[in-house]
């Protein structure tokens, strides 16, 4: 698997951090407000991206004022609408950042850089923020606990298929894998691959399973349990 080893070590105040502040609690405002819709990007996303992000970013050199923030806004897409691109939370995120007084080239360079990290957009030549952004949210994706403790969250929140869901993963995320930059920090490369590739292992397996009469015919027993019980 292909690493990215970064030398530059800066110190960077791109984002106030009385900007940052304002921005979570914005965040984490509009994360309680709209849980309900929220069952997988919620504020326990967010907050855990945030803090791996920024590990991240301190190891690689970018800057952390700006990679934090971009964390806090990641996902506001999810608000606008259900199973959509992060582009289609721009114009939530750019008030949001402009209400918590981030400086506008601040706010514009967050903005590109979400776009940059998103695992159906990323190549192995993203910026330094980019890539402390994407490896905090891979990590998320390729946590052991996700497909058992949050997959179902996931496909009440954007209102998918299980079918959906694993071509989903399947498609964005094994050419990444096998091309090397799945993870673009080193250690995280070295800590958590193994993860990644049970967790692809396991989709790549549901892709094939739900194609088997057998298995649709007991999936749709289970929805019927479902609906019956709600």
């Amino acid at each position: 698997m292909r690493t990215h080893q970064t030398v530059v070590h800066a110190t960077f105040n791109s984002v106030p951090a009385t900007a940052i502040n304002a921005v979570e609690q914005a965040v984490r405002q509009l994360c309680l407000r709209y849980a309900e819709r929220l069952p997988f990007h919620g504020w326990h996303h967010v907050s855990f991206v945030r803090s791996k992000a920024v590990g991240f970013a301190e190891h690689n050199g970018a800057d952390v004022s700006i990679v934090e923030t971009a964390a806090l806004v990641h996902d506001v897409n999810y608000l606008v609408r259900r199973n959509s691109p992060a582009a289609e939370g721009s114009g939530l995120r750019m008030q949001l950042l402009a209400d918590a007084k981030v400086p506008l080239g601040a706010a514009e360079r967050i903005d590109a850089i979400i776009d940059e990290a998103e695992m159906a957009n990323r190549g192995p030549d993203i910026s330094l923020e980019a890539q402390a952004l994407s490896d905090a949210d891979t990590l998320f994706k390729a946590l052991p606990v996700t497909p058992v403790v949050l997959a179902h969250k996931y496909l009440r929140e954007n209102g998918l298929s299980l079918r959906e869901l694993a071509n989903k993963i399947v498609g964005e995320q094994r050419d990444v894998h096998d091309e090397g930059y799945y993870f673009y920090n080193a250690e995280a490369a070295a800590e958590y691959s193994r993860w990644a590739l049970a967790n692809l292992e396991l989709w790549q397996c549901i892709k094939e399973a739900v194609d088997d009469p057998a298995v649709e015919e007991l999936l749709d027993a289970v929805d019927q349990v479902d609906a019956a019980a709600s």
